[in-house]
């Protein structure tokens, strides 16, 4: 029996809660050496356990070792989280978690890694990029702004590729591919994801206080933002698709009718949607 009103308001965000926290927590722990790592670190410098001087070396090699096990541990991982917000945003919100989490963990886990290794590549080279004109050429330091603006559309690229190798069947590459090309095309969807999962990280790490979302909420509910900006576009690429069929399908009626041959019905019923 499905309840009413506020008790059946309360249930359905409590439904929620577990959903996001459950796949949140599955992310966490598939991809533990990369967050071990990258606590560790953070505990450390906040802890004061390292020396003001030592710190942005320690911060270094801290990055350096993430970057090194993120390919195996934390793009398949958050590639299985998109998977599980995909069959939400699609309607499917009782998909049990666990079994799409890993499905989706074991469907993509090679192509996340390749897909991981380029995009650490990627970063790598735009960070130190950044940190070169940033601080070494003076004379060129408006340049770094310009980094921060492809780290920032890198990093959307990333969410779509994510959203595509959990939709689509398509080769690494061409994922990555279509990922920028998406990225760089539609500048609206790709600002709006930036903003919006930007701002649930920002309030993630603003306070000690609300650090407890990370773990539980954070990777989960930016999963579910990007894919749902992703599946917009999609959405409209079909539309347009579909438009396109019909009106070459209704060209096609009308030079046949012009020349007298007949249609298939194939062909009519084309041109009737």
């Amino acid at each position: 029996m499905e309840m009413k009103g506020m008790m059946g308001g309360l249930y359905k965000i409590s439904e929620w809660i577990m959903r996001l926290s459950v796949t949140n927590i599955l992310w966490m722990i598939c991809s533990l050496p990369f967050m071990f790592l990258v606590f560790t670190h953070f505990i450390a410098i906040a802890t004061g356990n390292v020396a003001e001087d030592q710190v942005a070396d320690f911060m270094k090699q801290g990055f350096i070792l993430a970057g090194i096990v993120a390919p195996f541990t934390l793009f398949p991982a958050t590639a299985a989280m998109f998977g599980v917000a995909r069959k939400w945003v699609m309607g499917e919100v009782d998909a049990p978690l666990l079994k799409t989490f890993f499905r989706n963990y074991k469907d993509s886990y090679l192509q996340s890694m390749i897909a991981g290794i380029i995009y650490v590549i990627l970063f790598a080279v735009m960070i130190v990029d950044f940190q070169v004109y940033g601080g070494e050429l003076t004379q060129l330091q408006f340049v770094s702004y310009l980094f921060i603006a492809l780290l920032v559309l890198l990093g959307v690229s990333l969410f779509n590729f994510f959203s595509m190798v959990v939709h689509y069947h398509m080769k690494t590459f061409q994922l990555i591919k279509n990922a920028l090309l998406i990225t760089i095309g539609r500048p609206l969807r790709s600002l709006s994801t930036a903003i919006m999962c930007g701002f649930v990280i920002y309030i993630s790490l603003s306070s000690t206080k609300l650090m407890f979302l990370i773990p539980f909420f954070t990777g989960s509910i930016v999963a579910a933002i990007a894919f749902w900006n992703f599946y917009a576009i999609y959405q409209k690429l079909q539309m347009q698709a579909e438009k396109a069929a019909e009106a070459e399908a209704e060209e096609a009626r009308k030079e046949a009718e012009e020349i007298g041959l007949p249609l298939d019905n194939n062909q009519e019923q084309i041109g009737r949607k």
